[in-house]
């Protein structure tokens, strides 16, 4: 048991490659919280109390919530394991929210967030920056346990930037300290302010950043994080065996999302006929504008790689849990008074207890796959981590790497 708890060895000792992603989401984020959690627990069943969510993937990806849910999966503590254990997240959200998203409690309070939102960010963000800062202190991209892949966006070169421990050896300029890295990917626009950095790599040169969130580009970054092992392997990585082109036999992917409006009826055509900036920018409490783009992104994400692992004969290889039915304050992304962040730790059990479902190509709207709860595939998976890391336990201590054939759809 006592190496079970060890960090997880190569993936050229095993017959998959493991990666966890977890959308965008603000406040929402107790929902994937919730579920990582339920994960972490089935794990800790098979291996020991000591399990941890970080020892069982290659690499975990996070946009915005999910990439500071990423961090403190993957961040060490002074005895170099996990900063957290899944269940601790849950209380991190419930003491922290209310400070981060703090809300206005007078007559006007929705007026005057309107009026916020049109001339500057909503919440300034100093209270989430000095946490950040305290939680990580100097720990750099390079030294996470596991791999993580956290999507920013530049505003200056106006492109995604990834901040990726594959990519570190290569651009040693990326290893920023992972509290630059948290609050870029929390900094929303309308919501949070943007954040400017430097880093300067041992030759000295030194690189400036101007970074938002990276759901403007991939609220669900579960196909960048597939792409940075693909790379990774074509660069001839010998931590990687052998794999052939769309070879998804030999991903084992778990995707978590944070929830979306019901039915995806949040907004109609009626009514955004007639916005403008303002309109765009805050209606109904919201903002239109922001919801747009990180949900197209989340979506376009998961209908390709449902359809893709489907078509390869590898459905169940990816599991993507998404509840496509909040609906009120749940459904916001900065509403943190306690009773809502209990109402999203609902949300989280109550998706176990749903089908795993897969989304409609022709709606939208998840739909289920078959009659398999979420909890159950998770159980499922669970078991396919704890035997992958045992086989590359058992393959490096005779000192061999595989390369033989994957497993099949049937079993991963």
């Amino acid at each position: 048991m006592e190496e079970m708890s060890a960090p997880l060895r190569p993936p050229t000792y095993g017959n998959l490659i493991t990666i966890l992603s977890i959308d965008g989401g603000g406040i929402r984020g107790i929902v994937p919280a919730t579920i990582l959690s339920f994960l972490e627990s089935e794990l800790q069943k098979l291996d020991g109390k000591d399990a941890r969510v970080a020892d069982y993937f290659d690499v975990i990806a996070g946009t915005s919530t999910g990439g500071l849910l990423t961090a403190m999966l993957a961040s060490p503590n002074e005895n170099n394991q996990p900063m957290f254990a899944a269940k601790d997240i849950e209380d991190f959200y419930l003491e922290n929210g209310p400070k981060i998203f703090r809300q206005y409690s007078c007559p006007f309070a929705s007026v005057t967030k309107m009026m916020k939102t049109l001339t500057r960010p909503r919440y300034d963000g100093k209270y989430l920056h000095s946490l950040v800062r305290e939680k990580l202190g100097d720990t750099r991209l390079h030294q996470t346990l596991t791999n993580v892949v956290i999507p920013t966006f530049d505003l200056k070169r106006l492109q995604p930037t990834i901040f990726s421990t594959y990519k570190v050896k290569k651009k040693p300029s990326i290893d920023a300290l992972l509290s630059d890295i948290c609050i870029v990917t929390l900094a929303a626009p309308t919501y949070l302010p943007a954040h400017y950095f430097k880093t300067v790599d041992r030759s000295g040169a030194v690189r400036a950043f101007n970074l938002i969130d990276g759901g403007v580009a991939a609220d669900n970054p579960t196909l960048v994080a597939i792409s940075e092992v693909m790379e990774d392997i074509s660069r001839g990585n010998p931590d990687f065996f052998p794999i052939k082109p769309m070879d998804y036999g030999r991903f084992l992917v778990i995707s978590l999302g944070t929830g979306t409006p019901k039915s995806k009826e949040r907004y109609t055509a009626h009514e955004a006929a007639n916005w403008g900036i303002i309109g765009w920018l805050t209606s109904r409490g919201f903002t239109p504008l922001v919801d747009v783009f990180t949900q197209a992104s989340a979506d376009m994400v998961d209908l390709h790689l449902s359809v893709d692992f489907q078509a390869l004969h590898s459905g169940n290889s990816y599991l993507r849990i998404q509840d496509d039915n909040l609906s009120g304050r749940v459904s916001s992304v900065d509403i943190a008074p306690k009773k809502n962040m209990n109402d999203l730790i609902k949300v989280g059990e109550g998706l176990l207890k749903k089908l795993v479902s897969r989304v409609n190509l022709d709606t939208g709207i998840f739909e289920p796959l078959n009659q398999e709860t979420n909890a159950e595939a998770l159980k499922r998976f669970a078991k396919l981590l704890s035997e992958e890391k045992r086989l590359r336990l058992a393959r490096s201590h005779h000192g061999r790497a595989h390369f033989a054939n994957p497993p099949t759809s049937s079993t991963a």
